[in-house]
C-alpha cells in the first residue's frame, strides 16, 4: 500500500469498523432496552413473518378460550334451568300418581289445575333458557375456539336443535295431558269429526246444539236430559265447555277438549250421551254421534230393547242381584227393576246412547248374565264382564299422564345429557387452547425475543470494538501527518 496525502486508506478502513461496531452497539442496545431480537422487518424478514403468524393465532385462541368461559356459563344457566324444571316433573308425577289410584276421594279437578299450572310453567322457564321450541339456544350451537387448521376445527359444536331438544310442555309431550277424570270421545253412531281447538275457530252463533243425556241419580233412577248448547252468539272452545260444564257438572260428569281436538265426556256417573242434528254451519259436534261411559266397567244389551220373560244375574265383590223380567216389561220398566235390586251393588241400568236399549255401568268390576235365550244379552248364560280401556276411566287420564311425565323424565335426561357433554366440550377445548397458546409463545419467544445473554455480550464487545475503532481511526488520522518530516 503507497503513502499518500490524498487518501488515507486506513482512516477509511478505521472509519468503516467504527461504522460497523457503532451499529452492532446500536442493535445489541436496541434489543436489550425492548426485549426483542426483531425490531425491524430487516432484523429477520423471514421470522418475523413466522413470528407474526404464531402472534395472530395467540390473539385468537385468547379469545377462543374467552368464548369457550362464555359458552360454559351459558350452558351452566340452562343446566340450572333444566334441573328445575326436572323438580316439576317430580311435582306433576306426585299430582298424577294420587289421581291415578281409583280410591282417591278428593276433586281432580283441583289437581288438575295445579297440574295444568305448572305445565305452563314448564314452558314458561324452558322459553327463559331458550329451549322452548324456537328459543335461542334450541339450535347448533358452534362457540369458535380457535387452533385449528382449518375453520370447522377451530369450533365446538353443541347440537341442542329440534323438538328432542325442547323442554316446554310440548316438546316434552305435556301440553295435552291432565289428570282429571278420563274422557270418553263421540265415537258410537256417526263419528265425531268437529274439532274445538282450530286457531281462532267459533262455534254455534245462530242455532243450538242439543245432546241427550242418560244417566242415573240416586234420587231420581235412570233418567234421560237435554243438554242444549249456544244458538246466541258465536261461541269460542272455552265457551262451549264453559256451557256443558255449567250444565253436566250437577251430574258429576264433565266435559273437555282431547288430544284430537274433539269433544271428551268423563267421570264416575254412569252415562250416555248422544248429539241431535243442529241447523248451524259450525256445529261443537257431528250429529248423531254418541258415547258411552268408557270411564267405567259397562255392559251392553241388545241394541233394541226386547221384552223377554227371564233372570238377569248381575254380580260383583259386594254381592249378588237377581232381576225377573216379563215379556210384558218396557225398556223404562226394565231398567227401574234392574236398578231396584242392583244400586245397593254400585251397579246401575241406563238407556243406552241410540235411546232404545240397555247400557249396565259400574265404577267396579262386574259380571252380568241372562237365562233366557236371545234375551236382554246376546248370548244365554253369558258371564260378560267389560273392564274399562285405560283411556277412558276415571283414572286413565292420570295413568295415561304418568307415561307421558315418565318419557318426559327420559326426555328431559337426555337434553341435560347434551348440555353437561357441551360443557365438558367447552372445558376440554379451553384446556386445548391454553396449551397452544404456552406453545405458541414458546415459539414466537424463540424468534422475535432477544437473547439477553447473547445481547448483553454482543453490547460489551460492539462497546470494546467501538473504542478500539475510535484509538485506531485517531492513529491512522495522525499518520499523514508523520509524511511531513520527510519534506524537513
Amino acid at each position: 500500500m503507497s503513502i499518500s496525502l490524498q487518501t488515507n486508506v486506513t482512516s477509511l478502513l478505521a472509519e468503516q469498523a467504527l461504522n460497523k461496531n457503532t451499529t452492532l452497539e446500536g442493535q445489541a442496545i436496541q434489543q436489550l432496552s425492548s426485549g426483542y431480537r426483531i425490531n425491524s422487518s430487516g432484523d429477520d424478514a423471514a421470522g418475523l413473518a413466522v413470528a407474526n403468524q404464531y402472534r395472530s393465532t395467540i390473539a385468537e385462541l385468547q379469545q377462543g378460550v374467552l368464548n369457550a368461559s362464555n359458552g360454559t356459563s351459558i350452558l351452566q344457566i340452562v343446566d340450572g334451568g333444566l334441573n328445575n324444571i326436572s323438580t316439576i316433573l317430580d311435582r306433576l308425577q306426585t299430582l298424577a300418581t294420587e289421581s291415578a289410584s281409583a280410591t282417591f276421594s278428593g276433586n281432580r279437578n283441583t289437581l288438575n289445575q295445579e297440574f295444568q299450572s305448572l305445565t305452563q310453567e314448564i314452558t314458561r322457564q324452558a322459553s327463559n333458557i331458550g329451549l322452548a321450541a324456537g328459543g335461542q339456544y334450541n339450535g347448533d350451537n358452534s362457540v369458535f375456539i380457535g387452533g385449528g387448521n382449518n375453520a370447522f376445527n377451530g369450533q365446538v359444536n353443541i347440537d341442542l336443535s329440534g323438538s328432542a331438544n325442547q323442554v316446554d310442555a310440548a316438546g316434552l309431550g305435556l301440553a295435552t295431558t291432565s289428570v282429571a277424570a278420563g274422557g270418553t270421545e263421540l265415537t258410537q253412531g256417526t263419528a265425531n269429526t268437529v274439532r274445538l281447538d282450530a286457531p281462532g275457530a267459533t262455534f254455534l252463533s245462530a242455532h243450538a246444539q242439543t245432546f241427550t243425556l242418560n244417566v242415573y241419580s240416586s234420587n231420581g233412577g235412570a233418567q234421560t236430559q237435554t243438554i242444549s248448547v249456544g244458538g246466541s252468539g258465536a261461541l269460542t272452545e272455552a265457551q262451549v265447555l264453559s256451557s256443558l260444564n255449567s250444565q253436566l257438572s250437577q251430574y258429576g260428569i264433565s266435559a273437555s277438549v282431547g288430544t284430537d281436538g274433539q269433544l271428551n265426556f268423563g267421570g264416575g256417573t254412569p252415562f250416555t250421551i248422544a248429539t241431535v242434528a243442529t241447523a248451524d254451519a259450525n256445529p261443537i259436534a257431528t250429529a248423531l254421534s254418541q258415547a258411552t261411559n268408557t270411564g267405567v266397567h259397562e255392559v251392553d244389551g241388545l241394541g233394541t230393547y226386547g221384552a223377554k220373560a227371564e233372570t238377569l244375574t248381575f254380580q260383583n265383590g259386594q254381592g249378588t242381584a237377581n232381576v225377573a223380567l216379563l215379556t210384558t216389561d218396557t225398556l223404562a220398566s226394565a231398567l227401574s227393576k234392574i236398578n231396584a235390586q242392583t244400586s245397593s251393588l254400585g251397579i246401575y241400568a241406563i238407556t243406552n246412547a241410540a235411546g232404545t236399549g240397555i247400557s249396565i255401568q259400574s265404577v267396579n268390576n262386574f259380571t252380568a248374565s241372562t237365562t233366557a235365550a236371545a234375551g236382554t244379552f246376546t248370548l244365554t248364560g253369558a258371564q260378560t264382564t267389560n273392564a274399562p280401556t285405560t283411556s277412558g276411566t276415571v283414572t286413565g287420564s292420570a295413568v295415561a299422564a304418568l307415561t307421558a311425565i315418565t318419557n318426559a323424565i327420559s326426555a328431559l335426561g337426555l337434553v341435560q345429557g347434551r348440555v353437561g357433554a357441551g360443557e365438558n366440550l367447552l372445558n376440554y377445548a379451553s384446556t386445548l387452547a391454553n396449551s397452544q397458546i404456552t406453545n405458541f409463545s414458546a415459539a414466537q419467544s424463540a424468534i422475535r425475543d432477544a437473547d439477553v445473554a447473547s445481547a448483553a455480550a454482543n453490547l460489551t464487545k460492539a462497546q470494546t470494538l467501538l473504542q478500539s475503532s475510535i484509538a485506531a481511526l485517531a492513529q491512522a488520522n495522525a499518520a499523514p501527518s508523520a509524511l511531513l518530516k520527510l519534506l524537513q
